[in-house]
């Protein structure tokens, strides 16, 4: 702990610097009031001990000045000439202590505990409380699934959230890679500043360097002001690149610099801006192979590629489907105003989990909101689903060219499929009926070529 010692005095201040270097507190000292107030911006103590009557500025206005740098900062003063004026002035205006001269060592070293106990105490408080609030925030914006893949890749999320390292997720369109994105967000210590993000293949090349770094006056026909770009807007927070994958190569090159030096130059300026922005970038595509093709830099994508997410389809994570359907119905109702939430008959769980979703979570998002709207009473029959859905087959579990006489291996193949169905798609439920392990179910499905 550093203490800040404050007073005009000489003697004092060599005397209360022996005393606390030899507790094992850092010292600073200051002679006058002048001094203190710029060693609380150069020093950032975590207790301030002042005398009071100093000329220039009194221990008064170290006190209004410590509060302005760290309101939790404890600041004791200290005078031979007390009066009960002085003491409620200052106790009034926050001092931890007023203390009259002379004093006792051991007195005074009590005092300082006391006081360094209590200032640990509101940090701990205050981050106890932005945890609550973050954890909060987070827990409303967590992506909904149980699915194994499903769930071992939110883990992995909520360990790098807390890391600032850039972040690529990777997946089909409508997997959720935004949802996941501010997820990532809500649980980061940037929780408190913006989130912002931008799709890359939604705009011109030229629209979109602007949009991201940026313009100064008069660079294009149009820029009739200076316009700071979105990486500097989302300054302390987060900035999210949907569909990397669409990036130009010339823009590539403009954003390696600002990930790689934290800084971006406008589109018509020559110097560049610094940045503090946490990146994470999203993307339909393989950009491996996009490398191996010259459409995207691989020097780019090894900055970008620090921690990899990548979200599985949900025809692979059949088991949320029904989460993942009764929770829109639960946002379709209140976005309506309804108390009530219309329930899916037996026959429509059975239709939404057989179905293989290649629009993903959100085509599933969409067809329930256009059930809700076609569906008459309190439930939703597969009638309001939309046809393409409710006519999708459902799988074979014996192959046609299966042999008259099947193998084991065969009919065990089918007896997993058809369980599986049974269970719309929750693996974990099957393996229970299965009589085994999901870890051996896992390498059954592998060892079998049927989807994860």
């Amino acid at each position: 702990m550093k203490i800040l010692v404050v007073d005009d005095e000489t003697a004092i201040l060599e005397t209360l610097g022996i005393l606390f270097r030899g507790e094992g507190y850092e010292v600073a000292v200051a002679d006058s009031g002048p001094k203190a107030l710029a060693a609380l911006e150069d020093e950032k103590p975590d207790l301030v001990l002042s005398d009071i009557r100093m000329p220039g500025a009194g221990g008064l206005d170290v006190l209004s000045a410590a509060r302005e740098v760290d309101p939790e900062m404890p600041v004791i003063l200290m005078t031979a000439q007390a009066s009960l004026q002085s003491a409620v002035r200052a106790v009034n205006e926050g001092a931890y202590y007023y203390l009259q001269k002379p004093f006792a060592n051991d007195e005074l070293l009590a005092i300082c505990r006391r006081a360094a106990e209590a200032r640990q105490l509101k940090v701990e408080n205050r981050q106890l409380k932005k945890e609550i609030r973050r954890r909060g925030r987070a827990d409303g914006r967590r992506p909904i699934g149980i699915a194994l893949h499903f769930v071992e890749v939110l883990e992995l999320a909520e360990t790098v959230a807390a890391t600032g390292s850039t972040v690529l997720i990777s997946g089909e369109s409508g997997t959720g890679k935004e949802v996941l994105a501010r997820y990532i967000h809500e649980l980061s210590d940037r929780s408190e500043r913006a989130f912002l993000s931008i799709n890359c293949g939604a705009l011109p090349e030229s629209l979109l360097e602007s949009e991201l770094f940026g313009h100064v006056k008069g660079s294009f026909t149009g820029a009739v002001r200076d316009k700071d770009g979105l990486l500097v807007a989302a300054e302390g927070g987060t900035f999210f690149l949907d569909e990397i994958g669409e990036m130009s190569p010339s823009t590539q090159v403009k954003l390696l610099r600002a990930v790689q030096e934290r800084e971006v130059i406008p589109v018509g300026a020559t110097k560049a801006v610094p940045v503090d922005v946490r990146i994470i970038a999203a993307t339909n595509r393989d950009l491996e192979e996009e490398i191996s093709r010259g459409s995207f830099r691989s020097d780019l994508y090894y900055r970008l590629n620090v921690i990899q997410l990548h979200l599985p389809p949900l025809r692979e994570r059949r088991e949320d489907v029904q989460l993942l359907a009764a929770h829109f119905l639960e946002k379709l109702a209140a976005a309506r105003g309804h108390d009530r939430v219309p329930a899916l008959v037996p026959e429509t769980l059975e239709v939404l989990t057989r179905y293989d979703w290649p629009g993903n979570v959100r085509e599933l998002e969409n067809a329930l909101e256009r059930a809700w709207v076609l569906a008459t009473g309190d439930t939703i029959g597969p009638e309001a689903l939309p046809t393409r859905v409710r006519e999708a087959p459902r799988p074979r579990l014996i192959a046609e060219d299966a042999p008259p006489n099947p193998t084991m291996e065969v009919v065990e193949r089918a007896y997993i499929l058809w369980v599986l169905q049974a269970e719309g798609g929750n693996k974990s439920r099957a393996a229970e009926v299965l009589g085994i392990d999901p870890s051996t179910l896992y390498r059954k499905l592998n060892r079998y070529g049927i989807p994860e």
